[in-house]
C-alpha cells in the first residue's frame, strides 16, 4: 500500500454535515493540516468523497 499525504486546503464552513464528518474522521479539522494515511480502499473512498477540499500527494 502506498502512503498518502493529505492536506485540507479549503474551509469546512458551510459544507454538508457528512463531508465535515469525513474530514474529521481523517484527522483534518483545520485548514493546512497535514495527515498521512495508508492507501487502503476505505481511505481512498473517503478521500474521493471530499477531494474538492483536499490536496493529495503520494509518498
Amino acid at each position: 500500500m502506498a502512503k498518502l499525504r493529505v492536506t485540507l486546503v479549503k474551509s469546512l464552513i458551510g459544507r454538508k454535515k457528512d463531508h465535515i464528518a469525513t474530514a474529521n474522521a481523517l484527522g483534518l479539522k483545520k485548514i493546512h493540516k497535514i495527515v498521512e494515511h495508508e492507501g487502503t480502499p476505505q481511505i481512498k473512498g473517503m478521500l474521493k468523497k471530499i477531494d474538492y477540499l483536499l490536496k493529495i500527494e503520494e509518498i
